[in-house]
């Protein structure tokens, strides 16, 4: 994805962070250590969950190929994201 290449071009030291997080997310999406959440306003219909303490990654849960996916939206600091 292009927003994590981004993110960790300029911080190398996250991309065990992002790494680990998207790994998670993959498996479940719902892990009480991503802190998964919905939101709200004009990003209803979207979930959010923390890869570290102020790295954030929204991303929905899809159809694909008849089985639930996770469609990355964004990944970033949270005022990047929001």
């Amino acid at each position: 994805m292009r927003a994590a290449k981004k993110v960790i071009r300029h911080h190398p030291e996250r991309a065990t962070d992002i790494r680990s997080a998207l790994e998670l997310l993959t498996t479940d999406a719902f892990h009480p250590q991503l802190k998964t959440h919905k939101l709200k306003g004009d990003l209803q219909g979207y979930w959010a969950c923390s890869a570290a303490f102020d790295l954030r990654i929204v991303f929905r849960l899809v159809q694909y190929e008849g089985t639930e996916a996770v469609y990355l939206e964004a990944i970033g600091s949270h005022d990047e994201v929001y």
